[in-house]
């Protein structure tokens, strides 16, 4: 197979599920053949990225991530995309195993916030407590000038609940806990639009999306950015990777 990327899924496979189904209903097509060339590792068995972040004594998940990157690299993909905000940990040590490009999750969602919320200018974000703990989406928003807000202890508490007991252990969304999350963000902590730093809580938007709040949802945003890259790559358009944030 010729001009390709693979993704580097699995955690979880139900946040998995639902960006191949973004990638496949966003693809521009008319015909079998317009859908995208991709491979999809769905490496279920990663150990949990935020029981590692939050306690170095437990398995790491950087050696079977490695694995997955050096594995797909023999096969020449043209980029990878890996669809866990939490995994992107240990990005710099991903990256550095491979010359082919590994989209940055984060990066690409906090750069998207100018274009898609000119004005704002306090940005929420509610992710799993490893992602909060790696600050990597703080560092990101500190250095593209934004104020931003985490919350308090019972906002994490109910988005906690809502990633693991709702949709990572039960398979459903708690609408109302959602709604929840999102109105007090905005309404408690002034936040002008809030990330969905968790691939579950782009599930949650995907199967809850009626609220009149302002996400930026991480999922979707390398959704768009993978088919753009791909369509570019069929028509054998130049990429430089460096300038898609």
């Amino acid at each position: 197979m010729e001009q390709f990327f693979t993704i580097i899924g699995g955690m979880g496979t139900l946040a998995t599920e639902s960006f191949i189904n973004l990638l496949n209903e966003r693809t521009p097509i008319k015909k079998d053949q317009d859908y995208l060339n991709y491979i999809l590792v769905n490496h279920a068995t990663v150990p949990d990225r935020t029981e590692h972040i939050m306690d170095h004594s437990k398995p790491s998940f950087l050696p079977p991530l490695l694995e997955d990157i050096k594995q797909q690299s023999l096969l020449k993909p043209e980029f990878f995309v890996m669809v866990c905000n939490t995994a992107h940990y240990y990005y710099k040590e991903l990256q550095e195993v491979t010359d082919i490009p590994l989209i940055h999750m984060p990066n690409l969602a906090v750069s998207s916030i100018k274009k898609n919320y000119p004005s704002a200018k306090k940005i929420g974000l509610i992710a799993t407590k490893g992602t909060i703990a790696d600050h990597i989406y703080e560092d990101e928003l500190k250095q593209a000038g934004y104020d931003y807000s985490l919350g308090d202890q019972e906002v994490q508490d109910q988005v906690e609940s809502l990633i693991y007991d709702d949709i990572k252990e039960n398979g459903q969304v708690d609408s109302e806990k959602y709604y929840g999350i999102l109105r007090v963000m905005k309404e408690k902590f002034d936040c002008d639009a809030i990330i969905l730093g968790c691939t579950e809580l782009s599930f949650a938007q995907a199967k809850a999306p009626d609220h009149e709040y302002a996400v930026i949802d991480a999922q979707s945003i390398i959704a768009d950015k993978t088919i753009e890259l791909a369509l570019k790559i069929r028509n054998k358009e130049v990429i430089d990777f460096e300038s898609i944030y």
